[in-house]
């Protein structure tokens, strides 16, 4: 098979982890890389080209498709690049800084029929697959209920860089927007949320911790735990063992009710009661099996180069990743306002 040739804009921590990536999957070959900063192109393969831009790139390189890994604020103007060239893009997370800035984007995207995928990657992990399998099988019944719980500790000197301090850097915005990328995937779209914030524990201009409330089109009803500020084991990045950065905790950090049994994941055990359904009869978890293996931003790259080859659609596509980006800024707002926030994905989301 001819490899897709894949460009990476934005050499830095995310960008690092895509090259990484790259190299591990067979099918696809490192075509380019492009940073302003020439520091950022330290500990590369020399036979690597290199540019100042990504126009710079895509005019010299001609890529198969691009990886935007730059900073929030362009991923607009980035992913436009890539549209108006024909060049399909997996843009890292979030989609755009805010929502009426994607909305062109994925407008764009729409209307020359080019690909965009947003990196919530968590969405390749075969355990998510295998979660989905269970609701759709109806093995849970009704959705009623859900609960996600993401609480780490964030040491001192990550909080060296200044705009990790301000608005927008908080984990709303930074962790939680990858569970509520997964919870809309479980459970479908958001219709509307509450939410309370504090920064009492840091005192910066962003909050450290945040609890919300979420109403779902489909009627179930659902709560979130965030806080950057707590040391405990609670959290995807400590339970789903998904990287190896991350010390694992074997604990749970997702719970999915229905009227017919209850989830937990990571671990992905299903209770139900085997014979009648009531508080009084005895219940049995059962642990699934599912395939374990493959870091999510590889199997994420093996379906960009599908995606790139015509294969499949996009998993996470351009609507999705304003969704997700759309009920973070409706958190955000009921937090600000005391009040009950709708979810509204923008223009972009009309037909």
């Amino acid at each position: 098979m001819k490899k897709v040739k894949i460009a990476v804009a934005g050499a830095g921590l995310a960008g690092r982890q895509h090259i990484t990536a790259i190299a591990q999957v067979e099918e696809v070959a490192l075509a380019a890389v492009a940073d302003p900063d020439a520091r950022a192109f330290a500990g590369l393969d020399d036979g690597v080209p290199r540019y100042a831009s990504l126009d710079e790139m895509l005019d010299a390189a001609r890529p198969d498709g691009v990886i935007i890994a730059t900073p929030n604020h362009l991923h607009v103007a980035h992913g436009l690049a890539c549209v108006a060239a024909g060049v399909p893009a997996l843009i890292e997370k979030p989609i755009a800084a805010d929502t009426v800035s994607a909305a062109p984007l994925v407008a764009a995207a729409e209307a020359k029929r080019v690909a965009l995928l947003i990196g919530h990657h968590r969405r390749h992990n075969p355990l998510v697959a295998a979660a989905r399998r269970v609701i759709a099988d109806g093995e849970l019944g009704r959705l009623l209920a859900v609960h996600a719980q993401t609480w780490l500790i964030k040491p001192d000197d990550y909080f060296r860089a200044a705009w990790r301090k301000q608005q927008g850097a908080g984990p709303v915005f930074i962790n939680l927007i990858h569970d509520i990328d997964l919870l809309r995937h479980f459970c479908g779209e958001m219709a509307r949320v509450r939410a309370v914030s504090s920064n009492a524990a840091r005192g910066h201009a962003v909050e450290d911790t945040a609890v919300a409330l979420l109403e779902f089109v489909g009627g179930a009803l659902g709560t979130l735990s965030v806080s950057d500020s707590v040391v405990g084991p609670w959290s995807w990045e400590l339970t789903a063992r998904e990287n190896p950065a991350y010390p694992a905790t074997g604990e749970t950090c997702y719970w999915l009710g229905g009227s017919e049994g209850a989830l937990a994941l990571p671990n992905l055990t299903l209770w139900k009661n085997p014979a009648e359904r009531s508080w009084w009869s005895p219940m049995a978890g059962t642990r699934l099996v599912f395939e374990f293996g493959g870091h999510a931003l590889t199997r994420q790259l093996q379906h960009f180069a599908s995606v790139i080859r015509g294969e499949v659609a996009p998993l996470v596509n351009a609507r999705d990743g304003l969704a997700s980006l759309a009920a973070v800024e409706a958190i955000n707002h009921a937090a600000e306002s005391g009040e009950s926030v709708a979810v509204d994905a923008g223009p972009a989301m009309e037909n």
